[in-house]
């Protein structure tokens, strides 16, 4: 699969250098500025969220850990890419090293792969507690709970290894310009002096399998929510019922759209549409989902604004004690 046998040692350059966004570099500063500000509050977003839910035990309830766990997830994705587009937008220092570049591109993959495991396992959360509430605590169980997530992790691990293993296997002879502000997988492949197909195929089929399962399983969950929710006598109950999912729709929106839209124009429209546009969406991909997503949940989700509001006052009101 990987073609004829080659010195890699002698065919693999030492860096690659990261152009930013081409055709937008006298921009760089602006976006470096927006890009950091960004990057803040989704760090202390996510770990504002993070805090809430491992601090307050009225919170250990399995839509929470798995919330928890896509805080921790977000945070990865954004840390992954970001500090380093920082960088070329505000200096122009592209270079990373060859081994960085596929270590960042396992990463940007693995946690890609963890996010939508997640959206699965929230949207069975939300099956079972409104189609099955009298056997809420007994379906997920902490044991439950600990071999899902276990799961959502090996699965990535075991599709994403080979993704960023056969490509940075092929050689690369030529130029070590990608034209992207991280090393995104078609953008890194486009430079190997070798046939990058069954890189490219794997990566295909390999999202495929999991985006699509999920997507179809998240899609099956919420058609069973709707006939259930479909089906109460009160319309109170029934507002009430879809309010509970309302910040996970909101989260999936964010995550799969402009995911799509990426993957859409980076196959199928990289003929017609600017690179430009292709690599903000592709960057959009990677940055909106963990900045939005301890939003959308802090102020949808009554407990998680409730504690954090009591977190922030305690925390104020401590430090306005010590400095009297």
């Amino acid at each position: 699969m990987l073609g004829i046998p080659y010195n890699h040692t002698m065919e693999t350059p030492a860096t690659f250098f990261l152009v930013g966004i081409p055709g937008l570099q006298s921009s760089h500063l602006w976006l470096a500025i927006s890009l950091s500000a960004t990057y803040i509050i989704s760090l202390l977003g996510n770990t504002l969220i993070m805090t809430v839910i491992w601090m307050d035990f009225t919170l250990q309830e399995p839509m929470y850990c798995f919330l928890y766990v896509l805080a921790a997830v977000d945070i990865v994705m954004a840390s992954s890419v970001v500090p380093k587009m920082v960088s070329i937008f505000f200096s122009g220092d592209g270079s990373i090293s060859f081994n960085a570049c596929f270590t960042q591109m396992y990463f940007v993959h693995a946690a890609t792969s963890v996010e939508t495991g997640l959206l699965l396992a929230m949207a069975f959360d939300r099956y079972i507690a409104i189609c099955k509430p009298l056997h809420y605590k007994r379906i997920l169980t902490p044991k439950l709970m600990l071999v899902m997530s276990v799961a959502i992790t090996i699965r990535a691990v075991i599709f994403m290894t080979p993704l960023s293993w056969m490509l940075s296997h092929l050689p690369f002879c030529g130029s070590n310009v990608v034209l992207h502000s991280y090393c995104e997988h078609i953008a890194v492949a486009k430079l190997a002096c070798a046939d990058p197909m069954p890189s490219s195929l794997y990566s295909v089929i390999g999202s495929s399998i999991i985006v699509g399962s999920d997507v179809a399983l998240i899609a099956a969950s919420y058609h069973l929510i709707l006939r259930a929710v479909c089906g109460l006598a009160s319309k109170n109950a029934q507002l009430k019922a879809l309010s509970t999912c309302g910040s996970h729709v909101g989260v999936m929106a964010l995550y799969y759209l402009p995911g799509m839209a990426s993957i859409y124009v980076a196959w199928l429209g990289r003929d017609t549409v600017p690179l430009h546009t292709q690599v903000l969406l592709a960057d959009l991909y990677l940055i909106i989902p963990p900045t939005l997503n301890p939003i959308i949940y802090g102020l949808r989700t009554k407990q998680i604004r409730k504690r954090t509001w009591n977190l922030l006052m305690n925390c104020l009101f401590d430090h306005s004690k010590l400095g009297s």
